[in-house]
């Protein structure tokens, strides 16, 4: 198991938190928890990269935000996807598997014939 913690890039972040909300609505603490808990403990979101996505995600008018009462019974703004959120995050899908496969035949290349 890896213990190393791995940075996020900011396009990967927000593909990352408009796939959580794919499965609803959630706050940002929570959107925060399931990238951690599906990625095995291997990616942290840090506050300081989370909030400033969420914003610009809302700005851009991919994810929608409405205030709600967490499970803590605390205020809480709740983010979720917006169809135009859905569409985007259909393309960035789409090139993030262009360009995953395009890393690996770089880093495993085939064996070339003698």
């Amino acid at each position: 198991m890896l213990n190393d913690k791995v940075e996020l890039l900011q396009g990967t972040l927000d593909m990352l938190i408009l796939r959580t909300l794919l499965f609803g609505p959630a706050h940002g603490h929570a959107i925060a928890h399931a990238i951690e808990r599906g990625s095995e403990e291997v990616l942290q979101v840090e506050h300081g990269s989370l909030y400033p996505a969420l914003h610009r995600l809302v700005k851009q008018g991919l994810i929608a935000a409405k205030s709600g009462v967490s499970e803590n019974n605390r205020r809480a703004k709740y983010y979720s996807l917006t169809a135009k959120g859905r569409k985007h995050l259909t393309a960035e899908n789409s090139k993030w598997e262009r360009l995953t496969q395009a890393i690996a035949r770089i880093m495993h290349p085939a064996e070339e014939e003698v």
